[in-house]
């Protein structure tokens, strides 16, 4: 597995040094390094140099959203031929259930999820199940549990290109993984079976 570095920039200053620091302590299997410096020192460029050099699969979790929107938008431009993938809580608003005993209010739960979010939370863990070449990043709410591999890769229908599969055996497949017939309006979740067209 290649992780394609592409940029105008070559390391110069202490980056030359602390990118080889950090990939002989990856080496080494050291559990914790630090990389310090300021804000605009080239720090995201520093790790994109340690990723290319050492060749394994990255989780970048980052404290916010926004942040880590940064670094994904930072990360695809220096790896537009790996899988640079974005991992964050695809709630756009989340009030937990809540009970105020003050004034006897009761607040249930209420959320708004962001499908384009979900889309890429699904495309990120579809990269992790498919290649090699994959840096992920994340804020915090990664850490959640999002199921087991086992039970994701039960739910995985694999196509390609020249296979003759039977309409039958895919539409059982598609509704086993819990997708909804509509012949009418296509939309996420759903699936349309028209003649031998599916």
């Amino acid at each position: 597995m290649e992780f394609k570095l592409v940029s105008s920039y070559k390391p110069k200053g202490d980056q030359p040094q602390a990118i080889q620091k950090l990939i002989d302590g990856i080496h080494r299997g050291l559990q914790y390094q630090t990389l310090l410096g300021v804000t605009g020192s080239g720090k995201t460029f520093t790790i994109a140099n340690v990723i290319a050099g050492v060749g394994k699969p990255v989780l970048v979790i980052s404290h916010n959203k926004t942040l880590a929107a940064q670094l994904y938008r930072e990360f695809r431009e220096f790896f537009p031929y790996n899988a640079v993938e974005y991992f964050v809580s695809y709630y756009d608003y989340y009030q937990p259930e809540a009970y105020i005993p003050e004034t006897d209010t009761y607040i249930e739960k209420d959320a708004s999820i962001n499908e384009e979010l979900d889309k890429l939370r699904l495309r990120a863990t579809s990269a992790l199940m498919s290649r090699r070449d994959v840096i992920i990043v994340a804020s915090v709410s990664c850490i959640y549990n999002l199921g087991s591999p086992q039970e994701y890769k039960e739910l995985v229908f694999e196509v390609q290109k020249g296979m003759v599969i039977p309409r039958r055996d895919i539409l059982r497949a598609l509704v086993e993984m819990q997708y909804e017939r509509n012949d009418f309006q296509l939309k996420r979740g759903t699936f349309r079976a028209k003649g031998e067209t599916v």
